[in-house]
């Protein structure tokens, strides 16, 4: 038996299973979503990310995509979270479209509790913060399909 103060961890594999399932069935007014991006990846670390502008803010219906990729000691550290779409917020790197963790509390405070959801929830509020509400934002429309670094590295050794 175990005692009171003990937990069960429960195994990457299985949580990513879970969150999956979550995923596929939809998360509350459909405003924020997320799946795999590869069905194939049996290490289910790859992963896209939607998320609808909240009203109110200059974000207002856009439709903004991510990629979060979740390495080997995910969900003990926290995923690579990189915005596909552009947008200008105070927590990503314009260049990039990496949300800086350091300027993200939670990735900075990251609890192995958290999860994607939870993740692009707090990113969507984020885009609601004073902060970050009137921002001038990029043309919609305007993506700038970031290159995924394998694919960056496929092209150049092509050329």
């Amino acid at each position: 038996m175990a005692s009171e103060g003990s937990r069960v961890v429960v195994p990457r594999s299985f949580r990513l299973l879970e969150e999956l399932e979550r995923g596929e069935k939809g998360i509350g007014d459909g405003t924020v979503s997320y799946g795999m991006d590869d069905a194939e990846d049996i290490y289910m670390r790859s992963w896209t990310g939607t998320i609808i502008g909240p009203p109110n803010s200059v974000h207002e219906g856009r439709i903004y995509q991510l990629k979060l990729f979740c390495d080997k000691d995910y969900p003990e550290k926290p995923p690579t979270v990189r915005f596909q779409s552009q947008i200008n917020m105070t927590c990503i790197n314009q260049e990039t479209g990496v949300v800086e963790p350091s300027l993200f509390p939670m990735l900075a405070n990251w609890q192995r509790e958290y999860t994607m959801e939870d993740i692009l929830t707090c990113l969507k509020k984020e885009m609601s913060a004073p902060q970050n509400r009137k921002l001038h934002q990029p043309t919609e429309g305007n993506d700038d399909e970031r290159m995924e670094q394998k694919d960056f590295v496929a092209r150049c050794a092509i050329l």
